[in-house]
């Protein structure tokens, strides 16, 4: 085989490999990246009020937190998998009692965005009533893989 052969050869195998990874790993919900501020050290302390992004972000945007979960959604204006996401999530709130859907757009909230290291579009954040990230999804989640992350809160 001469070298270009090989080259297109390595191409269609990376090609593959990381088209197999995106599919696998697309709309999947992982844990949190947040960093969790640390416990108290006197047990015998109330627990301090520590301002969510998550939670500032919603209010900022003239919403409130779900009474059991939040689905915090990040999309942007000509993003197709960001209106399925939508129509997913739309569809699980009207389902679940006490989840709340806010969709953001990255674009007019990049401070946010920075802030919750939210890197594409769709991205999906789960928050806990207190406005906590509990996991994200980045990608189109099914309805199946929303239900079972809210589970988890």
């Amino acid at each position: 085989m001469t070298t270009g052969a090989w080259i297109v050869v390595a191409a269609v195998v990376l090609a593959t490999a990381f088209g197999l990874w995106r599919l696998a790993t697309d709309g999947r919900f992982r844990g949190s990246d947040v960093v969790r501020p640390p416990a108290a050290p006197d047990a015998a302390i109330e627990e301090a009020h520590v301002p969510s992004p998550g939670a500032d972000l919603v209010a900022a945007v003239g919403h409130e937190l779900g009474e059991r979960a939040t689905l915090l959604q990040f999309s942007s204006a000509f993003c197709a998998p960001c209106r399925a996401t939508r129509r997913v999530l739309g569809e699980v709130t009207s389902i679940v009692d006490g989840v709340a859907h806010v969709e953001v757009d990255a674009e007019h909230h990049l401070e946010a965005t920075r802030t919750l290291g939210i890197l594409r579009t769709p991205t999906t954040i789960v928050l806990d009533a207190t406005g906590s990230e509990v996991t994200r999804a980045t990608g189109a989640p099914t309805r199946d893989q929303v239900l079972s992350a809210l589970a988890r809160v």
